[in-house]
C-alpha cells in the first residue's frame, strides 16, 4: 500500500468513507491497513483540504457570519442569508424570509409593530405566514411614499402585514414628503396625523429598510421634494450616506438636518431610537455605506442582510 499520507491514498479512503458510506473497518480491509490508521487518514484528508465539511442549515442562515456581525457591531440579533442557496430564490427573497421569521419570533402579544417601507420589507411582509390571529397593531413610521411603487409604500405594507398576521392596523393618511417645510408643519398639526405618529412612537418593535440616497426608492423620495439648487447643495454638503424611515444619516450615523429633514412626515430619528427594538433589513453590497452609517449611529439593534452585504460590512 502507498504511504498513509499519499494524497491518492487519502482520496481513496475519503471516497470510500464519505461517498460509498463504507465503515472504517471495511476500508481498512480493502486498503490493507488498520482501522485506527484509516481514522488518521480521514483526519489528514481534512487537514490537506481533500475533504471539506459543509453544513447546509435548513433554516437558510449563515450562522458564522451572524455571530461575527453581532460581536463586531454589538447587535442583539443578526440574520444572514447565504449566497447560492439551493432554493433558487433571489437574495432579496431569502433576506425577506429570514426577516419574516425574526418578526414572528419577536411577537409578544399585545404589541405594536412599526414599519417603514421599501422592497426589502416588501419581501419580508410577503414571506410572513401564520395559522393564528395575533393581538398586534401594525403602524407606519412615515407617510405613504407616493414617489415610488405603491406596492412598497408604508400604507400597503402595513395593511398587508396586518392581514397576514390576523392583526389590526392604523394608517398614517399623509404623504411621506412634501415640497415645503410649511406644508409639512401644517400637516403635522392635523389631529389624525398626530395620533398616528404618536402610536408609531410608542411601538414595541420596528423593522426598517436602509436606503441609499443615490439609488432606488430613496433617491426617488429626494427627487419628489423638488429641492432647488441651493437646497440640493446644502443637503449633499452634509454628507448623507443612507436613510432609515426617511431620515438621512451621515457616515458616522449623525442625523442630516436641513430642508429634507423638515419636509418628511414621519417619526424623527430620535423617536426611532427610543423604540425598544429596531431591526434593519437590507440587501446588496451597494448598501454597505448606508448600513454602516446606521450601525455607527446605533440606530438599529439588529440586522437582516444577505451574505454579500454581511461580508462587505465586516471588511470595513
Amino acid at each position: 500500500m502507498a504511504a498513509p499520507r499519499d494524497p491518492s491514498t487519502l482520496m481513496r479512503a475519503a471516497y470510500l468513507y464519505y461517498v460509498e458510506d463504507k465503515s472504517q473497518a471495511a476500508i481498512a480491509e480493502e486498503l490493507g491497513t488498520s482501522r485506527s490508521n484509516v481514522s488518521r487518514m480521514l483526519d489528514e484528508a481534512k487537514r490537506q483540504g481533500i475533504v471539506e465539511i459543509r453544513l447546509n442549515d435548513p433554516s437558510g442562515r449563515h450562522r458564522q457570519l451572524e455571530e461575527q456581525l453581532a460581536t463586531h457591531f454589538g447587535l442583539t440579533e443578526a440574520r444572514v442569508a447565504p449566497r447560492g442557496a439551493r432554493t433558487g430564490a433571489s437574495a432579496e427573497d431569502r433576506v425577506g424570509g429570514l426577516a419574516a421569521g425574526l418578526l414572528l419570533e419577536s411577537l409578544k402579544e399585545p404589541m405594536t409593530v412599526a414599519l417603514s417601507w421599501g422592497s426589502a420589507l416588501q419581501s419580508m411582509v410577503f414571506a410572513v405566514t401564520t395559522d393564528s390571529d395575533h393581538d398586534v397593531t401594525v403602524v407606519q413610521l412615515l407617510g405613504g411614499v407616493s414617489a415610488v411603487n405603491n406596492d412598497i409604500s408604508g400604507q400597503e405594507l402595513v395593511r398587508e402585514l396586518a392581514v397576514r398576521l390576523g392583526a389590526s392596523y392604523r394608517l398614517l393618511h399623509a404623504p411621506a414628503t412634501l415640497e415645503s417645510a410649511q406644508a409639512a408643519r401644517s400637516l403635522l398639526e392635523e389631529s389624525s396625523v398626530r395620533a398616528a405618529l404618536a402610536l408609531a412612537r410608542s411601538a414595541d418593535l420596528a423593522f426598517v429598510g436602509v436606503g441609499d440616497p443615490t439609488h432606488g426608492s430613496s433617491a426617488a423620495v429626494l427627487e419628489s421634494l423638488r429641492l432647488d439648487q441651493e437646497e440640493s447643495r446644502d443637503f449633499w454638503a452634509r454628507g448623507p450616506v443612507g436613510d432609515l424611515a426617511g431620515r438621512y444619516v451621515t457616515a458616522s450615523g449623525e442625523p442630516v438636518g436641513g430642508p429634507v429633514e423638515d419636509r418628511v412626515v414621519g417619526v424623527s430619528l430620535a423617536d426611532l431610537n427610543r423604540i425598544p427594538v429596531v431591526y434593519g433589513v437590507a440587501v446588496g453590497r451597494s448598501k454597505t455605506t448606508a448600513v454602516l452609517g446606521a450601525l455607527r449611529g446605533h440606530h438599529v439593534d439588529g440586522l437582516v442582510v444577505d451574505e454579500a452585504l454581511a461580508r462587505s460590512l465586516l471588511s470595513h
